[in-house]
Parts: C-alpha cells; sequence; structure tokens
C-alpha cells in the first residue's frame, strides 16, 4: 500500500490504480468513529500496524465513493510524506561501489587510492558517517529547486530510506523490525567543491533550501526495505542503478548506532546512502585539477529518481 500526503491541506492518502483515496474518508466509511484523525501522517504513522490492516480492508472494500474521498492522481498535488518536524539521518559514504568510484577521482588527483583490498572491508573499517537533514519541509514529487547561490557544483543523490513507525532509544539491530513503518525514495542534493572548516562540521552541503527531496510515497506493508529497486535520472539519462542492500552498512546497524542514547521517533527517518554514477563519482578530472562540470546539475534541469516498488519522484532545477 502506498501512503501519500496530498492537496492544500496535506492530509494522508492512499494511491490507488489513478486515484488518491482520503485515508480520513475511507476509515469514516468503513466505520471507525476516531477517523478524521488520521488525516495527518504522524497521527497514522503512530496507530501502528493494526491500523495499517484496518486501512488496507477500508480501501479495498470502498465500494461507491463521492469526490470527498476519491481524488484523481493526475491532478493532485503531492507534498513529501514527511512528519512535520520529522528528522532525516542519511548515511554517509554506505556504496562500496559508489566509493570505488570516488576513489578512481582521487587517484586522477594525484592522491593515492585508499581502497587496497575489498570495497566492503574499507567502508565498514572507515566506519559509520554521515549528517541530518535540517530543513524544515522538503520538496515532493514536482517540487522545484532553486539552485543555490553559493554553489557551482550541483549533485544528485539517489537514496531508499526507511521511515520509523515506533519510538525506541538503544534499539539493538536485530529488533528493526519492529520500528520501520515504511520505506520511501530521498533525493539528498549535495553542494560539491565547497569544503568546510573546523573540527566540527555544520554540513552546509548538504542543508540548504530545498536540499532534500521525498517521496512520492510511503511503501507499507509487507515489504523488504533491503530489495528496493532504485535508478537516478537526469533529463532521461540514466545515471544511477542499484539495490538498497548494496550497502556495507544495513539500516539496522546504523538505527543501533544512532538510537544510542538518543530517541528515535514516529516519522524520523534513515536514509541508507547513495551508490555509484553521482556527479562527483562519474565526472572526469579537469586540466585545472576539478571535475568536468557536463554532469552536475544546471538550471532546467529534471531529475528523477524512481523505483518500480514505490514509483518516481520528480525534482525540477530552477
Amino acid at each position: 500500500m502506498k501512503v501519500v500526503v496530498y492537496g492544500p491541506e496535506k492530509r494522508t492518502g492512499v494511491l490507488k490504480d489513478s486515484h488518491i483515496v482520503d485515508v480520513a474518508g475511507a476509515l469514516s466509511k468503513a466505520g471507525d468513529a476516531n477517523a478524521s484523525k488520521f488525516s495527518s501522517l504522524q497521527d497514522l504513522i503512530e496507530g501502528g500496524r493494526n491500523l495499517l490492516d484496518q486501512l488496507q480492508s477500508a480501501v479495498e472494500n470502498l465500494g461507491e465513493a463521492g469526490d470527498e474521498i476519491l481524488h484523481s492522481s493526475e491532478e493532485t498535488i503531492l507534498h513529501a510524506p514527511r512528519v512535520p518536524g520529522g528528522r532525516i539521518a542519511c548515511c554517509g559514504g554506505n556504496y562500496p561501489a559508489h566509493a570505488i568510484a570516488m576513489a578512481q577521482r582521487r587517484v586522477e588527483r594525484g592522491e593515492p587510492n585508499p581502497i587496497k583490498g575489498d570495497p566492503s572491508d574499507y567502508v565498514r573499517e572507515r566506519g559509520f558517517w554521515g549528517f541530518w537533514k535540517i530543513d524544515r519541509e522538503s520538496l515532493g514529487d514536482g517540487g522545484i529547486m532553486s539552485y543555490p547561490e553559493r554553489c557551482s557544483y550541483l549533485d544528485y543523490e539517489g537514496e531508499c530510506a526507511v521511515v520509523i513507525g515506533r519510538s525506541g532509544k538503544n534499539i539493538k539491530a536485530e529488533n528493526i523490525a519492529d520500528h520501520v513503518w515504511g520505506v520511501t525514495l530521498l533525493g539528498d542534493w549535495s553542494i560539491r567543491m565547497s569544503p568546510e572548516g573546523g573540527p566540527l562540521k555544520f554540513a552546509l552541503q548538504k542543508n540548504f533550501d530545498g536540499c532534500c527531496s521525498v517521496g512520492p510515497c510511503i511503501l507499507v506493508g509487507d515489504i523488504d526495505f533491503m530489495k528496493i529497486d532504485v535508478e537516478t535520472s537526469v533529463n532521461g539519462e540514466g545515471r544511477q542503478k542499484f539495490v538498497s542492500g548494496d550497502m556495507a552498512f544495513s539500516y539496522a546497524e546504523y538505527l543501533q548506532h544512532l538510537s544510542q542514547d538518543f530517541t528515535f521517533m514516529p516519522g524520523d527517518m534513515i536514509s541508507g546512502g547513495t551508490a555509484e554514477g553521482t556527479a562527483m563519482d562519474s565526472s572526469p578530472t579537469g586540466d585545472d585539477g576539478k571535475p568536468v562540470k557536463d554532469r552536475f546539475l544546471k538550471s532546467g534541469d529534471i531529475v528523477d529518481i524512481s523505483s518500480p516498488q514505490i514509483g518516481v519522484l520528480r525534482t525540477h532545477i530552477s
């Protein structure tokens, strides 16, 4: 089942064929006295799996429904399916193939190759790292991102993120199934070639207005979030193609690492990182020692991050 946030009131819905089924309307029609509260994504997530089962039944047995429940998916604006204030942890350098490609660029610049053996071992030996996306509201499907003024190299990173459905801290990796509510696509927009000094960094390369896209929906139900197929294309040209489980550290390991003395809340997300094919890891080095800019994003570009299981998350660069 695909859960979306749609329309001017940012209500929750379920994608069904060419329509969006209003969650509160479907549950009310099925006789749920508390249906109205589940127009909120946070309340829907906190309702747990029993509520999802109830919603699945309500949608499947909807019968005849009016315009207050059914909406055309082609004529309806989709927002990022993200809880207001929900935190997004992004895993860094977590795909070995991406690490290999980045290492090749370093060699071109005359730097030593940091990978001596198995690239997965290299990533794991280097350890956990990453950053938080701190935008107040992510872009949804069809979102427009303004090219950052301080940027000369804007990169795309297609990713797959799990959505936390149950609060907890000091969570053991083997218990991740108790805490994941669903899975979605994420666009991690990155300013490259803009080093940030200091021992503690603010992740300015990863945080600016419009720095994150999420959607088009959250896939919920009986899913294997380690077997999500992801592709990224720029203006129709394929750039990335990978499976979520190709990562070195699993979502479960990151959840255990990040939840030490830190409480994850329903609606928080963990994005697993990106694979090879970004502009940064696939651009040859020019005579000036910097990446050739051809594959980096520019105003007017359209980026599609897609998955046959989830859908297409489109972002326009303005």
